[in-house]
């Protein structure tokens, strides 16, 4: 955006538009070059150009000093001070993960061949081309008729240079968008979770929002524990999210001022409970300054410090309230049969907190939440995760999308190290064109504010030039044409 608006600046201030290309690559701005030495603009740009482009912009031409230069360089070491510093070693106890995996010998023999061919060809189609030449055994014969099939197909599907991307995808996702369904509940599983599906779902992942309307997580489990159905129950009760309300009924006793709270022992066996667990979790609550003691196995009572009811409501509602054992965020945990052993789903979502259970699989366990994939993965993963997102959103809607297209709205909310929505919060709102701005939400505010400041639109885009009426520069109008007929000849 910066090096955009240099050159627009540039530009309209009279400089030719190479020289403000080539200055702006360099990193350069207007005030930069106010105050750059003339020697070292000129390693960009030629003396003449150099000379004009300090007239155009009002600045004064200034050299190197080289007396300053050599004095510089006769300058006396300073001494060295007594005290020792300690050497700052570097780590050599860590090594870079290889996020792609290195070529074997016939994947780069495959790869040499493409390139022979005069079509390098990416490192995910060389995996496959190279398993299914093992498979079919082939010949030196007929090895090369099947590369030259594979790179003539690769060299059809390229995008062509001139190619307006971005609208074919918007296209092409915003069409069958328009026949999604409003249906927004899915239920999963026995016991009902609810997922948000169809349009709302798919207005969610492009909005990059920050909790989702239903969050929900994917707890894959460990080989040791994943057939067992007694350990995954175990499992299952540790990540959902238990309230003394759910093992017990709690009751007010006004005429003894206390609280009770009697315990269902059926329940307390399913959740894997103990009474010392729920004495010790009571014991936590800083706002409950009342001793808990035990009535038999089945009660406890909670008496209030002063003779208040209004003390005693508040005891009443931090007891019931009082978290027992489970993740913050899971509600309830489902577990569902699949062919790779149990699965828990859970209703709601902490990502963050999943890797302390010995049990879970972290490679594996995932949640539908965009942003929180991102905080705790990164925006690498977060990038996939729109792209799964957005794909399965519309895959369980019957509708065909090509995957690149998807693509390329990912890379677009993700290529600035973060996941930016595509609205006038994110990317829409930080275009560099007024037109395009107000073209998309709140018009009148965005064309006061730019009248107020005195921003200039210099109309790059599709939709300020559609709007102001003249050919948009892709395509057809990214070429211009000029036809000079040949003068005939005396007869």
């Amino acid at each position: 955006m910066a090096r955009k608006d240099t050159v627009n600046a540039l530009i309209r201030r009279g400089v030719s538009a190479k020289v403000s290309e080539a200055l702006a690559n360099a990193n350069f701005k207007i005030g930069d070059l106010k105050k750059a030495p003339f020697e070292l603009i000129t390693q960009f740009i030629s003396e003449e150009d150099a000379e004009e482009l300090l007239k155009l912009i009002g600045a004064k031409k200034t050299h190197i000093d080289k007396d300053q230069l050599k004095a510089s360089k006769k300058v006396t070491p300073k001494k060295e001070s007594k005290k020792k510093v300690k050497e700052v070693k570097p780590r050599m106890d860590f090594k870079m993960p290889d996020k792609i995996p290195k070529m074997n010998e016939f994947e780069k023999s495959i790869s040499a061949m493409a390139i022979k061919m005069g079509t390098p060809l990416p490192m995910a189609l060389i995996q496959k081309v190279a398993a299914k030449i093992n498979s079919l055994g082939m010949d030196k014969k007929e090895l090369d008729i099947f590369m030259k099939e594979v790179v003539a197909i690769y060299k059809r599907r390229l995008i062509d240079s001139n190619e307006s991307a971005g609208i074919v995808s918007a296209q092409s996702i915003g069409e069958p968008g328009t026949q999604m369904t409003m249906r927004t509940f899915h239920y999963a599983g026995v016991a009902e979770i609810n997922v948000t599906l169809g349009l709302p779902r798919l207005i969610e992942v492009v909005d990059a929002r920050r909790t989702p309307s239903t969050p929900m997580m994917t707890v894959h489990l460990k080989d040791n524990v994943k057939n067992d159905l007694d350990k995954v129950k175990r499992v299952a009760s540790n990540i959902e999210k238990t309230q003394l309300i759910d093992v017990a009924s709690v009751e007010t006793d006004i005429e003894n001022m206390q609280v009770i709270v009697k315990l269902d022992t059926k329940k307390l066996t399913e959740k894997n409970i103990t009474v010392d667990e729920i004495k010790a979790s009571l014991g936590k609550e800083r706002k409950l300054k009342s001793d808990v003691q035990s009535e038999g196995k089945k009660m406890l009572v909670i008496k209030a410090p002063e003779v208040s009811f209004r003390k005693l409501q508040q005891i009443f509602e931090i007891v019931r309230d009082c978290k027992i054992k489970g993740i913050e965020g899971i509600n309830r945990a489902v577990i569902r049969m699949s062919d790779d052993g149990y699965i828990i789903y859970t209703e709601g979502s902490n990502l963050a907190k999943m890797p302390e259970l010995e049990e879970v699989d972290p490679s594996r366990t995932t949640t539908n939440s965009i942003t929180e994939i991102y905080t705790v993965l990164g925006v690498e993963a977060g990038r996939n995760a729109v792209i799964k997102e957005a794909g399965d959103t519309l895959d369980e809607q019957g509708l065909t999308v090509d995957k690149r297209h998807i693509m390329l709205v990912a890379d677009i909310m993700t290529n600035d190290g973060d996941v930016k929505a595509i609205g006038r919060h994110g990317i829409s709102g930080r275009k560099s064109s007024v037109l395009a701005r107000a073209a998309f939400e709140i018009t009148s505010a965005h064309l006061l504010k730019a009248g107020l400041i005195g921003e200039v639109d210099a109309l790059d885009g599709v939709a300020e030039n559609i709007i102001v009426g003249q050919p948009v520069t892709v395509g057809t109008g990214a070429v211009n044409l000029i036809y000079s007929p040949k003068k005939r000849r005396n007869k």
